[in-house]
């Protein structure tokens, strides 16, 4: 799943408004922001093979790591309760580890049986992934709810605060599309550079774009 992490960070700005966007974000896609260190690291192996799924070409060889429910579980208390450290923010500890966690459950959903319940135990998948369809269908419908629930819970405080979160909005509606009609990645090097630049980019802009609305609730 893509977008769909989007949205659960997006809707969870109405349970813990003072938590910027960018950490709700990193916090649903903390997952997949580990997973390109790990595959530089070696540690992890994903390949490419047109027409493993009908809706992604990567054969995810191996990620216990970064995808595993027990480590993300064990990433999401680590990250939840480094932000209440760091920030002295009270109330976002179940909501941050709750989002790292939901990203073992959205891809549960979506891939094939090939997500770890822990390293080297049982890989489980209900693979949504087969039908193009139904997955645009799904992610679309989470991603309209979670971006929904975020304007009506955040107002713009000039026009970067308006225009910046809509273009966000269409930037990650077009990565979709782009991902789901696009050619299969150039190589396995192109996956982990364009995961780590995309991923600073998108922090930055959802930091930038939060931190030009206020949060009405």
């Amino acid at each position: 799943m893509f977008i769909g992490h989007f949205a659960l960070g997006f809707a969870a700005k109405r349970i813990v408004p003072r938590v910027s966007l960018a950490m709700l974000f990193l916090a649903a896609q903390f997952a997949d922001i580990l997973w390109p260190f790990f595959l530089v690291a070696g540690v992890e192996q994903v390949a490419i093979e047109p027409g493993n799924t009908a809706v992604t070409p990567l054969n995810f060889i191996s990620y216990p790591y970064s995808h595993s429910l027990l480590t993300m579980i064990a990433w999401g208390l680590i990250l939840a309760f480094a932000y209440e450290k760091i920030t002295h923010t009270r109330g976002a500890f179940l909501v941050l580890s709750a989002l790292v966690v939901s990203h073992w459950l959205l891809d549960f959903v979506t891939h094939r049986p090939d997500m770890p319940v822990y390293p080297g135990g049982a890989r489980l998948g209900l693979g949504m992934w087969k039908s193009v369809p139904l997955t645009a269908a799904v992610e679309s419908v989470l991603y309209a709810a979670g971006v929904w629930i975020y304007a009506r819970t955040t107002r713009p405080k000039d026009a970067i605060g308006r225009w910046g979160f809509g273009a966000l909005v269409l930037f990650l509606a077009l990565i979709y599309a782009a991902n789901l009609m696009g050619p299969p990645p150039p190589s396995v090097p192109a996956i982990y550079l364009t995961g780590v630049i995309g991923s600073v980019i998108l922090l930055a802009w959802s930091w930038w774009v939060d931190a030009h609305r206020i949060a009405d609730c």
